[in-house]
């Protein structure tokens, strides 16, 4: 069932207040009332907002006089909030404005709080012709340092010599992150996952020193963040001839994400969307070792509405972005994730991300 909006609302999730306002400094607060807004800001970001700031957004330094100021000329009785945002400090602040304001202007009458938590973010799935240009060029960003990346880890195989020392894991993090800066990219969607051997079975490996070796089944999961939208991929580079083993698991995965590629369309459930990957592993027996959701929406965040998870009924909404990923993770050998975005439509989806899946 869909949730609605209150008249009255505040929004305090960065990436909502973003959406809604279009500001993206680190302290805001965003009061809609009766359909009129206010950004309130502190004095450091009061400038920026007013060059930023939408139409129609009035930018107000936040204190307690203009926060009452404002509420007294309305008769609010409901205030949304955002609950799964808030932290219980930050949520006795804001009831103790309200509750300051209802004393002063309307004696016995009890503001209640409604959680909104989660509109916004549903609101948010349906991308404008925009936001979609520009999450592509996000990706086009990681396209291009994944391609950087690939080669400087084939050239330091082939050209290793006796003395030379192959990178370690965080060296190449670190290599992606300072090659996103040069494409253009604001930062990373999030800390990139590179993963040698074994630790590729651990789906979110943190990178350590661990040192290269020729042979290595190697794992990039990376992300760029251009103009506040996210992107999203994983692949797989192997480093010598795969074992048969490795390249049955391999495929076993390609062939399964691609079938859910392939079908993915606006109207199923998350839930099914899942299901296209995951029953096609499970089938061959490795359904215990893929234990994460199958993809998620990706937009201002790495992780939005919706999900592609066995609880998730919703249905998938047309121009949501979302990405398909599953994985198999063999503890103590290797693992293999592959993962692209797709943009959904109605009768078939488009695949946003160009690079290669072949070994």
């Amino acid at each position: 069932m869909e949730k609605f909006l209150p008249s009255s609302f505040i929004v305090t999730d960065k990436s909502n207040i973003k959406y809604l306002s279009n500001f993206t400094g680190s302290h805001g607060i965003l009061l809609i009332v009766s359909q009129k807004k206010y950004l309130f800001t502190d004095f450091r970001y009061i400038e920026r907002a007013k060059k930023s700031v939408k139409k129609g957004i009035h930018v107000v330094e936040l204190n307690k006089e203009n926060w009452q100021e404002i509420l007294k000329k309305e008769n609010t009785k409901i205030i949304g909030i955002e609950e799964d945002n808030l932290t219980i400090s930050r949520f006795k602040k804001i009831k103790k404005l309200c509750k300051i304001t209802r004393r002063q202007s309307r004696p016995g009458i009890k503001i209640k709080f409604q959680n909104i938590s989660g509109v916004i973010e549903s609101k948010r799935e349906i991308k404008s012709p925009e936001e979609i240009k520009l999450i592509t060029k996000s990706q086009r960003i990681n396209e291009k340092v994944f391609l950087l990346i690939k080669k400087f880890i084939q050239d330091c195989i082939s050209s290793q010599t006796q003395k030379q020392k192959l990178p370690t894991e965080i060296e190449i993090a670190w290599k992606i992150r300072e090659l996103g800066y040069q494409f253009g990219a604001e930062e990373m969607s999030f800390d990139p996952i590179v993963a040698f051997e074994k630790h590729t079975a651990i789906p979110h490996h943190n990178p350590d020193k661990t040192r290269l070796k020729k042979g290595d089944i190697v794992m990039i999961d990376m992300g760029m963040k251009y103009k506040g939208f996210c992107s999203d991929m994983t692949r797989m580079i192997f480093t010598a001839t795969p074992t048969k083993f490795q390249k049955e698991i391999y495929e076993l995965v390609l062939k399964a994400q691609e079938n859910g590629i392939n079908k993915i369309v606006s109207g199923i459930t998350g839930k099914k969307a899942d299901a296209l990957s995951r029953n096609m592993i499970a089938k061959e027996g490795y359904s215990e070792n893929y234990g994460h959701s199958g993809g998620h929406g990706i937009g201002l965040d790495i992780h939005e509405q919706p999900s592609l998870a066995e609880k998730y009924t919703e249905k998938l909404k047309e121009n949501s972005i979302i990405t398909v990923e599953p994985g198999i993770y063999l503890t103590g050998k290797f693992g293999v994730r592959i993962e692209d975005m797709i943009l959904v439509k109605k009768d078939k989806s488009i695949n946003l991300t160009k690079i290669s899946k072949k070994i």
